[in-house]
Order: C-alpha cells, then sequence, then structure tokens
C-alpha cells in the first residue's frame, strides 16, 4: 500500500481506488470499504516524518484541530528540508497501543495524515469511524478480517516467497 500511495494529500474516492487496486476485491464477502476503513486503524500505531504531513499542520485547512496543529508545529518547522525526518506518532494520546484512539481522533479533528483525516470529513466513511470509535471489539475484528484477506492477495509460496527475519532487508 504505501509503495502505491505516495502522496499523502489524497482524498477518499482515491483511497478507495488503492484499497481496490491492491485486490482486495478479489477476496472480499463484504463492502471493501470496511475492510479499507479497518485496515486503515493500523495507523493507531507508527510514526510519519515531518515532511509527510508539514503541508497539512501548516496549511491552515478547517479539517485540522487548531491547538493539535500546534503542538504537532513544535517538532516539525515550516521550511521545507529543515527538520524533514523529525518523527511525530500517528497517534498523539496513545501512540504505542493498538486500540481504537485512532478513530477518536479522526472524529476530534486529530488525524496527523491527510489520508487519514479524509476517512472522517463528511463523506460515506463518517459511519464507520464513528462505529469503531465507540466499538474497540468491532474494531478488532474487523481489522483481523481485513488482514487476513490482505494477506490472501496474492501470497508468494514456496520458492518464490520469503519469510523475512527484518522486514527491510532482504534474507
Amino acid at each position: 500500500m504505501a509503495r502505491r500511495c505516495s502522496s499523502v494529500a489524497v482524498n477518499l474516492i482515491l483511497l478507495l481506488a488503492l484499497f481496490l487496486d491492491l485486490g482486495l476485491c478479489k477476496t472480499l464477502k463484504r463492502d471493501v470499504t470496511r475492510d479499507m476503513v479497518a485496515l486503515s486503524g493500523s495507523h493507531t500505531i507508527g510514526q510519519a516524518r515531518c515532511v509527510t504531513f508539514r503541508q497539512r499542520i501548516f496549511g491552515n485547512g478547517t479539517d485540522i484541530d487548531s491547538g493539535f496543529a500546534s503542538t504537532r508545529q513544535r517538532s516539525c518547522p515550516a521550511s521545507d528540508g529543515d527538520g524533514d525526518d523529525n518523527l511525530a506518532g500517528l497517534d498523539l494520546v496513545t501512540p504505542n497501543s493498538f486500540d481504537n484512539n485512532y478513530f477518536k481522533n479522526l472524529i476530534q479533528k486529530k488525524a496527523l495524515l491527510q489520508s487519514d483525516q479524509v476517512l472522517f470529513s463528511g463523506g460515506s466513511t463518517d459511519s464507520l469511524v464513528t462505529e469503531y470509535s465507540r466499538s474497540p471489539s468491532t474494531f478488532s475484528s474487523d481489522f483481523a478480517s481485513g488482514m487476513i484477506k490482505m494477506g490472501n492477495i496474492e501470497p508468494l509460496t514456496g520458492t518464490a516467497g520469503e519469510i523475512r527475519k527484518l522486514c527491510t532487508a532482504i534474507n
């Protein structure tokens, strides 16, 4: 997904198209939108480089909480090239916990990445974001289902595949 989603400034239609392009529709027994929103919840953990969210926090948009933007601006300078590699947690409140706080952040306009905030922006996915924000068990169940489907998309097997000891390097 990351290699196909090089721009973090995407809209909801493009985000859905990127998930369809992955081949999720081949394995689905339900709406791909539900899987996309659930799998996007993986951003409840992890970090992003300043260069990927600088435009969002300095853009004065209406879809970002001003206090959240101000907090993030402290570690991400406005100038391109300055602090590009500075990291910020995708989830300000529970950055090291796999939970449903990501969805609560979206509702509060506190998504670090624009590609996350589009999931709660007056569109067709708002109701799923709200559902997951209220029900950690539904989110966990749907996330697990989506991960299984992702794992079944054109897996490499036998000598064509490899289980890496370090994800970023070939064994």
